[in-house]
């Protein structure tokens, strides 16, 4: 199944919610994962521009996106990125695609 990152940042109220009744969310963001059809692969609490990071495998982008949205439309959520990942190995065929396609593009201008 394609692989999925979502980094969170939560709004006041969501920081409110969780310095007021704090909890490993860990099991609420899974179970909504799975309703979704995916798969969670890690939920993380981080510092610096975001405050977690989700990890997980979904059969289609558009679930990974319902998702935040249904997240977002709580309110607790301020902003929501959600970016698809390959594994490295994986991406080598891309990659070659690429190298295929690029002779025959032609750059705005020329």
């Amino acid at each position: 199944m394609p692989l999925f990152i979502s980094y969170v940042s939560y709004s006041n109220s969501g920081i409110k919610g969780l310095v007021d009744k704090p909890a490993d969310r860990t099991a609420i963001i899974g179970a909504m994962i799975e309703k979704a059809g995916g798969k969670l692969q890690g939920a993380f609490m981080t510092t610096g521009a975001h405050d977690a990071l989700i990890v997980a495998e979904f059969p289609d982008g558009a679930d990974a996106v319902a998702i935040g949205m249904a997240a977002a439309a709580s309110g607790a959520i301020a902003k929501i990125e959600t970016v698809r990942a390959w594994k490295m190995g994986d991406f080598k065929a891309i990659a070659e695609k690429a190298a295929k396609l690029a002779s025959v593009y032609v750059p705005p201008g020329k």
